[in-house]
C-alpha cells in the first residue's frame, strides 16, 4: 500500500501583493514550495509526490524538483479554478496509477514548515481511521458576530478545532466524495475536511503544531524566516 503527498500549489497568492505566486517565492535561496517537497521527500513513509500546479509554473516547478533532488515528484497536475478543483484534478490524476486503498496527504504548499511528526501521525490516523486532518486546540476567545464589527456572544473554545493540512483519507473514498460532490453540485468547498462533512461523511484529527503555518500574508514570510532559524540553531545543537 502506497502513500502520496498530493501538494495543492494552484493558488495565485493575491493577499500576498507579489508578482509571483506565493509558493513560488524565494526565501534564503530556496523557493517555499520546495521547502513544503523536501519533507515529504525526506519522510521514509512517503512513496511519491505528486503536485497540482498553477498554469504556466509547470516546467519551473520540474526544474526546480531536479535542482533540489526531489527525486519522489512523480506527477504535476493543472491547477483549478479554485481550491476543491485543484484538489479534485491531482486526485482524479492520482487515480489512474494508485489504488483505492492507497493513502493521499492533501497538503497545502504554502505550509512548508510540516513536520516529520505531522506527516507521521496523519499517515498512522488515516490508516486506523480512514481520514485524518491535522488539527490543533483553539487557544483564543471565540465571539460570534453578525456584522463583522461587533459581538454580543461568546463561543466555546473547547469544542473548536483549527484545522491545517496534511489531510489525509483513502485514495478511493475521497475520489468517490468528489463524484457525489460534483452531482450535486458541491463545487466551492474551503477544504477537503469540509467537503467530507457537507457531503455527509466523519472526519478524525491527527496531531498539527503552531509551526504549521500558512504563508498567507507579507508577516507570515516573515515569521517562516524566524521559525527556519530557530531549526537551523537547534540542527547545530544536535
Amino acid at each position: 500500500m502506497a502513500n502520496v503527498a498530493l501538494i495543492i500549489a494552484g493558488g495565485s497568492g493575491a493577499r500576498m501583493h507579489q508578482d509571483i505566486p506565493k509558493q513560488f517565492l524565494t526565501v534564503n535561496e530556496k523557493p517555499v514550495i520546495v521547502y513544503t517537497m523536501e519533507a515529504f521527500q525526506k519522510h521514509s513513509n512517503i512513496d511519491a509526490i505528486a503536485v497540482v500546479c498553477i498554469q504556466g509554473w509547470e516546467q519551473i516547478l520540474w526544474a526546480y524538483a531536479k535542482q533540489f533532488n526531489i527525486t519522489k515528484l512523480e506527477m504535476v497536475v493543472p491547477g483549478g479554478a479554485n481550491g476543491q478543483e485543484s484538489i479534485r484534478n491531482g486526485l482524479f490524476e492520482l487515480e489512474k496509477k494508485y489504488g483505492p486503498e492507497d493513502i493521499v496527504l492533501i497538503h497545502d504548499a504554502i505550509r512548508p514548515m510540516v513536520s516529520e511528526e505531522i506527516i507521521s501521525d496523519c499517515i498512522v490516523k488515516t490508516q486506523e481511521y480512514g481520514c485524518a486532518i491535522a488539527a490543533i486546540p483553539c487557544a483564543e476567545a471565540m465571539l460570534v458576530t453578525e456584522d463583522a464589527l461587533s459581538s454580543k456572544e461568546t463561543f466555546s473554545r473547547d469544542n473548536l478545532k483549527r484545522t491545517q493540512t496534511p489531510q489525509g483519507f483513502r485514495l478511493g473514498t475521497i475520489c468517490d466524495v468528489h463524484r457525489e460532490a460534483l452531482k450535486v453540485g458541491n463545487t466551492s468547498s474551503v477544504a477537503s475536511c469540509t467537503l467530507m462533512i457537507e457531503m455527509g461523511h466523519q472526519v478524525y484529527f491527527s496531531a498539527g503544531s503552531e509551526k504549521n503555518i500558512k504563508l498567507t500574508t507579507v508577516d507570515d514570510i516573515d515569521i517562516f524566516k524566524a521559525l527556519l532559524i530557530a531549526k537551523r540553531s537547534d540542527w547545530l545543537k544536535e
